[in-house]
């Protein structure tokens, strides 16, 4: 991911101030919970006898979905898209994902990414530049979660 978008991201989605080194914990938590959200799709998807995860299997709470409504809007600006269909490649399972749920997961990070920028917010309302531990502490929030 291009270093000079993922700071606008970060900015136009909750007026912080990331650097180069936030990257690699984004793209480590972007991810992982790309990979939790299509292994928990893949219980449901198993759970129905299919083997192929449809997008009703793909666990979105009403706030995730809210996120990734405030992604769409912010992607018109920041044109962020392109980026997140190389993070959210899909994991190898023994399920597949049907077409319509493989176009989903770049939306899914890009609303776990809105969610991730406002969470920060939430934690430490003062703080521009999220040192390590608000990093510990917000990743700490979503894997609890998610």
């Amino acid at each position: 991911m291009g270093t000079a978008k993922f700071q606008r991201f970060f900015r136009v989605a909750a007026g912080l101030h990331v650097d180069r080194n936030d990257l690699k914990r984004y793209t480590d938590f972007i991810d992982d919970k790309i990979y939790d959200v299509i292994l928990i799709g893949k219980a449901s998807a198993k759970a129905n006898l299919r083997d192929v995860i449809e997008p009703w299997d793909l666990p979105i709470t009403k706030g995730l979905q809210e996120s990734i409504d405030r992604f769409e809007k912010l992607d018109e600006e920041i044109e962020l898209q392109p980026l997140l269909d190389q993070l959210a490649a899909q994991p190898p399972l023994d399920v597949a994902l049907s077409e319509r749920s493989e176009q989903r997961l770049p939306l899914i990070a890009g609303g776990l990414s809105v969610a991730l920028a406002r969470t920060f917010v939430t934690v430490q309302p003062d703080r521009k530049n999220p040192g390590t531990a608000e990093w510990n502490v917000t990743l700490d929030i979503f894997h609890q979660l998610l």
